[in-house]
Formats: C-alpha cells, sequence, structure tokens
C-alpha cells in the first residue's frame, strides 16, 4: 500500500430545491475538473429568502482530492 497526499479546495454548491441538491450538484461539478475526489465536508449552510419563504439553498464544502502520483 502505497501513500497518498491530499489537497483540500473550498467550493459552494446551490439549488432551489434542497441542502441535498445543492451538496450534489458541488460535487458532481467538482468531478467534472478534479480527478480522484475522495471526500467532503459541510462547512457552512445558508439561504436566501424571498416573499418570506427559502428561494435557495446554499452549501459550502470542503472537498479532498488525491494528488497524482
Amino acid at each position: 500500500m502505497s501513500d497518498h497526499v491530499y489537497k483540500k479546495t473550498e467550493i459552494v454548491g446551490s439549488s432551489k430545491t434542497s441542502i441535498e441538491d445543492a451538496i450534489n450538484k458541488a460535487i458532481a461539478r467538482a468531478n467534472a475538473t478534479l480527478k480522484h475526489l475522495d471526500w467532503f465536508e459541510v462547512v457552512e449552510t445558508r439561504g436566501h429568502i424571498q416573499d418570506g419563504k427559502v428561494a435557495h439553498y446554499q452549501v459550502t464544502l470542503k472537498v479532498g482530492f488525491r494528488l497524482s502520483e
């Protein structure tokens, strides 16, 4: 088993539907440009209110990915 080195980066996902959808959209987009995504953590959750209702969910994530050899 070889040792791995990881990098963390912060991304923000948003959704009109739900927090889970915001997370999934952010991960899917990061996966399109970063290789070897391994984990994520939610570090902040926010939302936008319009006319007394939730209009958008916004979630800040840290994602970890393994650096290539």
